[in-house]
């Protein structure tokens, strides 16, 4: 993952050092207050040659549906094959931040998806939906390759609306093989299905040094939004217990048993985070997106690049 919070002069450096060590996708956040989506795909696609480049996500409420497609479609026309768009609800307090929250988030994304899709696959729309209202609309020029238009969402409800309406899910960090393998049979999608796992990582020859540096990333772990990603776990009663108990945060943080830091992160040795990569992988994942932590985010990324070794 390209961090959120880069210094300018690093953003491009880092896309171009990730495609050098061999990793085979660059995913781009968009986080209230700091850099759009759509212009960083642009521009990493634009500095690279290779490697794949997705955006997780752009919010639902942030963009009417036929220019998120004219978005997307150029991108896919420009470096074909070599994008992915993610659409989600975004987090609601940045959407209400910014009078964008609807009423019936699930009714918004899955009226973007249907039509976003339909667009970049060169149909002609003309929907009158609650939030989506296009009128006879065709791109002038769809992509000849149509980008896979995937779902960033979390709870059941919404998983269903992306086996319905999506080509694929992202699940945001964290991601426990149990949440893999519950949110797979909520989705409940019966042709090709792409599932792609956010999860914070840090690689190093000292186990218990890696679990110290990645401890700070986990923070918000405990918090309501992540619920559904901890309930499928066997720890989850005690988890919960542990994050009543804690008064902040980083005590909560600090109290993980190590046993639970390493099913909610790729963490360790390169050999004990590869196996947990592959533990993804079996369990349903087909990218595990890494997001690198720690004060030098560009050595963070030589550190997991050692991975791919």
């Amino acid at each position: 993952m390209l961090p959120r919070d880069l210094p300018t002069a690093q953003v491009l450096p880092f896309a171009r050092r990730a495609e050098e060590l061999g990793f085979d996708e660059l995913w781009v956040v968009e986080d209230l207050s700091f850099r759009g989506g759509v212009a960083q795909a642009g521009a990493v696609l634009g500095s690279t040659s290779r490697i794949a480049v997705g955006i997780g996500i752009a919010p639902a409420g942030a963009r009417n549906a036929g220019f998120a497609a004219m978005e997307a479609a150029t991108l896919a026309e420009l470096f074909p094959g070599r994008t992915s768009f993610g659409i989600g609800h975004g987090m609601p307090a940045w959407m209400r931040q910014v009078g964008a929250w609807p009423a019936s988030p699930l009714t918004l994304l899955e009226e973007q998806l249907g039509a976003v899709r339909a667009l970049l696959h060169g149909e002609r729309v003309d929907v009158e939906g609650r939030y989506v209202q296009l009128r006879d609309l065709q791109l002038a020029s769809p992509p000849a390759q149509a980008p896979p238009v995937l779902a960033g969402v979390r709870g059941p409800r919404s998983l269903a609306v992306a086996g319905r309406c999506a080509d694929g899910t992202i699940l945001a960090e964290p991601v426990t093989t149990e949440y893999l393998a519950a949110a797979r049979e909520q989705i409940g999608a019966t042709g090709p299905h792409e599932l792609v796992a956010f999860e914070v990582a840090v690689v190093d020859d000292d186990a218990d040094r890696a679990r110290r540096l990645v401890r700070p990333a986990l923070e918000w772990a405990g918090e309501p939004d992540c619920a559904v990603h901890i309930a499928p776990s066997p720890f989850a009663a005690e988890f919960r217990a542990l994050r009543e108990r804690c008064a902040t945060r980083e005590e909560f943080t600090a109290a993980l048993p190590d046993a639970w830091v390493d099913e909610l992160a790729v963490v360790g040795t390169p050999a004990a985070a590869r196996a947990r990569v592959a533990q993804l992988h079996a369990a349903g994942a087909d990218s595990v997106v890494l997001i690198p932590v720690g004060a030098d985010r560009l050595a963070a990324l030589e550190d997991l690049a050692r991975l791919l070794g």
